[in-house]
């Protein structure tokens, strides 16, 4: 999942909680195990309902900011395909990014609901773009190659404190989520709502933190400067 390392200020967002955490991009305090999301504990599903971070088939949603001076587009579509990953079938949800207008970007990530209802990333296929032509994969994994693991994108009962790995890919993609805040009101084009749900992310593999924050019922609504539209 896309993650830009920058700052929150264009943020339509009252009171913004901030979160430090001893080791950036390790999970600390309320951890949650990720073995949750290993294929033994399924049956998994397709049918992705978690409130938090629902996707249903052809769901198409639209984040918009700006970034480095350019127009960011992401436009994120719940695609009717499936990828089976380390024995599991997966939804695959696909995210297109441009920048003023050219496609720079296109990544299919693979989630499947564990029993309980956790929402687990079992990777993405990435695809990155110059002038039309695709010239490399930066990021990309699957859980089953390389050591890497599926992680946690939505718990099952999100709470304030909680922390786990979003991504567990060593060398490729470590990325780790915490819950920072709930129920903070937020302002985006796509109108205004006070169920949501705050994440800081963090990496080891990176020096920085990213915002995204959620909407009950909805899904993701900001990504850093990126609003839902």
């Amino acid at each position: 999942m896309r993650v830009k390392l920058v700052g929150i200020a264009a943020l339509g967002v009252a009171a913004l909680a901030c979160a430090e955490s001893p080791q950036i991009g390790f999970p600390t305090g309320n951890v949650l195990d990720i073995s949750v999301c290993a294929p033994e504990n399924g049956p998994f599903t397709l049918e992705i309902d978690n409130e938090w971070f629902p996707l249903a088939v052809g769901a198409v949603s639209v984040l918009e900011g700006e970034e480095d001076g350019a127009l960011v587009r992401v436009e994120m579509t719940v695609l009717d395909e499936t990828e089976e990953v380390l024995g599991v079938t997966t939804r695959v949800f696909e995210e297109r990014e441009s920048e003023d207008g050219e496609l720079v970007e296109v990544s299919r990530n693979f989630f499947a609901q564990a029993p309980d209802g956790t929402v687990c990333y079992f990777g993405e296929d990435v695809d990155i773009y110059e002038d039309g032509e695709i010239v490399g994969h930066e990021s990309a994994w699957r859980a089953g190659e390389g050591g890497a693991a599926a992680g946690i994108q939505m718990p099952a009962a999100p709470a304030v404190g909680q922390s786990y790995y979003q991504e567990y890919a060593p060398d490729v993609a470590m990325d780790s989520g915490e819950i920072v805040a709930m129920g903070e009101p937020l302002s985006v084009p796509a109108g205004e709502f006070d169920d949501t749900l705050e994440v800081l992310e963090s990496s080891p593999l990176d020096s920085g933190t990213s915002t995204k924050i959620y909407v009950r019922g909805i899904g993701m609504a900001v990504d850093e400067t990126m609003l839902l539209q």
